[in-house]
C-alpha cells in the first residue's frame, strides 16, 4: 500500500509482520534470515526481529539457519473459515457433486486480484497438482474467477483490468485485455466460465457463480478436468448441468441459513 494512502491507525510494523509470514509458500517452505529479508524488502535486523517474535509465538521454528512455519499459522485461517458458513453449507453438495461426475470440485472465493480455494472435495484418483484451502491463483485466468469477475460492475472490470499483469502461464492464456474484457462479458451472458488451458497445460475448468439471498455473487464453483479425458463439447454437455444444480442447491441452503440468522438478530422484527 503506497505511503501516501495509509489511513492515520495503519501499523507498519504490523504489516511487515504479516509480510513475513507470506514469504513462505509453497515453493518457498524454508528460507534464511537473508531471504526473508530480501522477499519482505526490509533489513536484516527487523527481520530478525519479526522472524524471532514468530518463533516465541509459535508461528516459525528454526534450526538456527533455516526458517519454517509451523503448523499454528492453520489457526488464523481457521479463524476465518469457522465464522464463514458457506464452506459448510457448501461442503456436502460438492462431496455430491463429485460422487455423481467422478471428478475434483472446489468453492472458490475472490481476495483482491486472487481466487481462494475455501472448501474443497478432491476425486478418487491421483491428481497432477496439489490443491489445498488457502490456495490462491490469479482470478483472470481461472474458471471461478472469471465466473466472480463477470459479475462485477463495468467499472470494476475496467479498474481490474488496468492493474493486473497479463502475463502467459501457458500458449493459451489470454494476455490481451480487450480479448480478456469480452470474454467476461461472454460468461456474463451465459452463467458461466470454461477455461480451457490456460491456467496448466492439460487442464480444463468449468465453473459457475454461488449468489447470496440478496443476489450478490460470493463465491463460485468449479469441476476441474484432464483436457486428454473429456473435450471443451462434453464438459458443457455432460458436467456444466451437474454443475449448475449443484449451485442452485447451495444458493437454496444460503437463503435459508441467511434467513434463519435474520430471523434471529435483534430488531429483525420479531415479537415475542
Amino acid at each position: 500500500m503506497p505511503a501516501a494512502a495509509r489511513a492515520p491507525h495503519f501499523v507498519r510494523s504490523f504489516e511487515r509482520g504479516l509480510a513475513v509470514i507470506r514469504a513462505f509458500d509453497a515453493d518457498h517452505p524454508e528460507l534464511t534470515l537473508s531471504e526473508v529479508a530480501r522477499r519482505c524488502e526490509v533489513t536484516r535486523a527487523a527481520a530478525r526481529r519479526f522472524l524471532l517474535t514468530l518463533v516465541d509465538l509459535g508461528y516459525v521454528n528454526s534450526d538456527g539457519r533455516m526458517f519454517r512455519l509451523t503448523p499454528r499459522v492453520l489457526e488464523l485461517g481457521y479463524s476465518y473459515l469457522s465464522g464463514f458458513t458457506l464452506p459448510r453449507i457448501a461442503e456436502p453438495h460438492l462431496e455430491q457433486l463429485v460422487d455423481h461426475v467422478g471428478e475434483s470440485s472446489s468453492l472458490c472465493v475472490l481476495d483482491g486480484d486472487d481466487i481462494v480455494y475455501v472448501a474443497r472435495v478432491p476425486a478418487h484418483r491421483i491428481m497432477t497438482a496439489t490443491i489445498t484451502l488457502g490456495t490462491r491463483f490469479p482470478a483472470h485466468v481461472t474458471s471461478v474467477g472469471r465466473a466472480i469477475l463477470a459479475q462485477l460492475p463495468d467499472e470494476e472490470i475496467e479498474a481490474r483490468l488496468s492493474r493486473v499483469e497479463l502475463r502467459p502461464l501457458t500458449a493459451r492464456t489470454i494476455v490481451s485485455a480487450q480479448q480478456l474484457r469480452a470474454e467476461l462479458h461472454r460468461v456474463r451472458r451465459q452463467g458461466y466460465a470454461l477455461v480451457d488451458q490456460e491456467l496448466e497445460e492439460g487442464l480444463r475448468s468449468v465453473a459457475a457463480p454461488v449468489r447470496d439471498r440478496d443476489g450478490e455473487v460470493v463465491a463460485a464453483v468449479n469441476i476441474p478436468v484432464h483436457a486428454g479425458r473429456n473435450s471443451a463439447a462434453s464438459v458443457r454437455r455432460e458436467l456444466l448441468p451437474q454443475l449448475l444444480t449443484t449451485v442452485a442447491r447451495i444458493e437454496a441452503d444460503l437463503r435459508m441459513s441467511t434467513g434463519r440468522a435474520r430471523a434471529a438478530s435483534p430488531g429483525s422484527g420479531r415479537h415475542r
